[in-house]
């Protein structure tokens, strides 16, 4: 069809769908993914939120807008599935590295890198003929054979830790190292760095240079954006000085209402301010009225940084978007944006306050700029995943149900919304699709991997169907003993540790009529519960899933594991300080012993 007639076809309610792998290479579509970090259902302005992100939001409406789509509930093992479309038990990220059981490390599938059983999505698309391009966080191991110059990708500027300080070579752990990589070597960073500016323009850079290659390009914007420390240029905090004056439950309130106005979720009638969960679950919310003037402009502050920071991530998108308006890739550019997991609510200042002390300015006025230290806390965490419950690490809907939108125009229809249920396995057999390219099944170049388990969601996007998966389709997940099962509507969360309190017991929730999860119907159905519980069962056995002791505790585990890579990171040093502190000793007897003598 001629290009001009297809781009009239959005303005008149219409939409084409060309066929994406019958075109010859040069015409088959570039894939720009881009992914956040740490944000929350409801901060983007399509999804209900005040901060200000125009050109996500205009992504959202000139795609298809999920609003059922789950990931992982922490950082790495989203980014393993996302990579492969295979189980984080089985590629080396069944836990975090971070926050790893003892009864887990060295485990197959625990190697806290992505393995050598699979064969990535960058790898595939490099394979078929395509340009790929990485800038931002990484997190899948630093290991030669798992870096991102190794698993598929041509050019790449990567930060291979958990996350950093967004201003300079800096972890946010004790303990931690801040590591960037550009095409497999270690470089430092650029002079005015900044995180989310200097991955955009990483990415420009890259793409354009391969534009006289003829391929077309995959790139990943991988942001450390939202993931403290929130810092952010002042003039982006200022947007935000007043908004949150009136405290997360207000803000929590007015974001559920722009949502229920938009269409966005369906009106079940209830409230999304409740303390009704505190019966079954530690929430650990704040009365903001509790507070005192000090403090609630503090807190005000926090959030305002958070927001400023999201916007620049917003922004950074824009600088991308319009490099491709105006080279003339934009129309043959399919783009994904998503988060990697709900926000966070640890305040990593009560675990080590000694070190955030030292290392961090954490004044009011400091807040946001080079050198402090910023996080949100849950209260605020609560607001950005408005209205689900729970947070970042929870296989409630809190910690795994994100934003993804997706867009092309003339081959996603504008402005559409779809509740259909997708999982973060499906991305890569999308993308596939999309560009062409056979998934490989148990072997790849002579050797054998585990085959891609997601399904392509292709035909949604293309309005051929409804629903990504079938409702007999059984989607199980566990991280650090938090279990979630979907099958249709119905979802199972549970756990095998106390660290969700076991006396919940399971709860089962109807998610078409019950998004909220608020209303358990294990009791009613425990036949489901069954069935569902089963299903986890095989998953365990099937992909050799460890599960952490009933006594495991992430955050206890976050500072031994600190702890150890600490002194493992340091052997010699700590080594050599050791014997000079014998020395010093043994000097220092030895002139007791002299005084004495005498």
């Amino acid at each position: 069809m001629h290009r001009p007639l297809l781009r009239l076809l959005p303005a008149l309610g219409l939409s084409i769908l060309l066929p994406l792998n019958t075109a010859s290479a040069d015409s088959r579509p570039n894939i720009l993914l881009i992914v956040a970090d740490d944000l929350g259902f409801s901060d983007l302005g399509a999804y209900g939120g005040e901060i200000h992100t125009p050109n996500i939001d205009q992504l959202a409406a000139s795609g298809v807008q999920f609003t059922n789509f789950h990931v992982a509930a922490t950082c790495s093992p989203t980014r393993s599935m996302l990579m492969t479309g295979v189980t984080n038990h089985l590629v080396g990220m069944g836990n975090m590295k971070e926050i790893m059981a003892d009864n887990q490390k060295g485990q197959p599938g625990y190697e806290t890198w992505l393995n050598d059983s699979v064969v990535t999505l960058p790898t595939l698309l490099q394979d078929a003929g395509y340009n790929t391009y990485m800038a931002g966080k990484w997190h899948l191991g630093d290991r030669p054979q798992s870096q991102p110059v190794a698993r598929g990708f041509t050019r790449s500027f990567a930060l291979m830790e958990s996350g950093a300080d967004n201003w300079e070579a800096k972890h946010y752990l004790p303990g931690g190292s801040a590591t960037w990589i550009e095409d497999g070597k270690p470089v430092n960073l650029p002079e005015g760095f900044y995180s989310s500016f200097t991955y955009a323009d990483k990415l420009i850079d890259y793409i354009d240079s391969g534009r006289t290659d003829g391929k077309p390009f995959f790139g990943y914007l991988a942001f450390q954006a939202v993931h403290a420390p929130h810092q952010v240029p002042e003039d982006y905090i200022q947007r935000y000085a007043d908004i949150y004056d009136q405290g997360w439950d207000a803000i929590r309130q007015q974001r559920y209402q722009r949502q229920l106005a938009s269409g966005l979720l369906p009106d079940t009638g209830e409230n999304a301010v409740t303390d009704d969960w505190g019966t079954f679950y530690a929430r650990r919310h704040i009365d903001w009225a509790s507070l005192s003037d000090e403090e609630k402009a503090y807190r005000a502050r926090q959030m305002a940084v958070f927001a400023g920071m999201a916007e620049a991530m917003d922004t950074s998108v824009g600088k991308v978007l319009s490099y491709l308006k105006d080279t003339g890739q934009y129309d043959n550019t399919l783009i994904l944006f998503m988060s990697d997991n709900g926000g966070e609510s640890t305040v990593l200042r009560e675990v080590a306050p000694l070190f955030y002390r030292l290392r961090y300015d954490t004044d009011i006025d400091a807040l946001g700029a080079p050198g402090s230290y910023s996080e949100y806390g849950p209260g605020w965490a609560y607001a950005s995943n408005t209205p689900f419950y729970s947070y970042k690490g929870s296989p409630f809907s809190g910690g795994m149900r994100v934003p993804l939108i997706v867009s092309q125009p003339g081959r996603v229809a504008a402005g559409t919304r779809t509740n259909s249920f997708g999982y973060v396995t499906d991305i890569t057999p999308t993308l596939l699709d999309i560009a062409g390219v056979t998934p490989p099944g148990d072997s790849y170049r002579g050797r054998p991997v585990h085959p891609i388990m997601g399904e392509s969601m292709r035909a949604l996007l293309e309005g051929r169907q409804e629903q990504v998966h079938d409702a007999s389709r059984t989607t199980v997940y566990e991280l650090a003993g938090g279990i979630a099962v979907w099958r249709g509507n119905y979802k199972l969360v549970t756990s095998s540790t106390n660290a969700i309190p076991a006396r919940i017991g399971p709860q089962l929730f109807d998610t078409a009529n019950d998004p909220l999860e608020r209303h358990n119907l294990a009791q009613q159905h425990p036949e489901i519960v069954s069935e569902l519980y089963q299903a986890y069962r095989d998953y365990v056995e099937r992909y050799r899933v460890i599960e952490v002791p009933p006594d495991y505790r992430a955050w206890e585990q976050v500072t031994r594991n600190g702890r150890e890579q600490f002194i493992a990171k340091n052997r010699v040093a700590l080594a050599l300080a050791g014997l000079v502190l014998l020395l010093l000793v043994a000097m220092a007897a030895r002139w007791l012993l002299k005084r004495r003598r005498r």
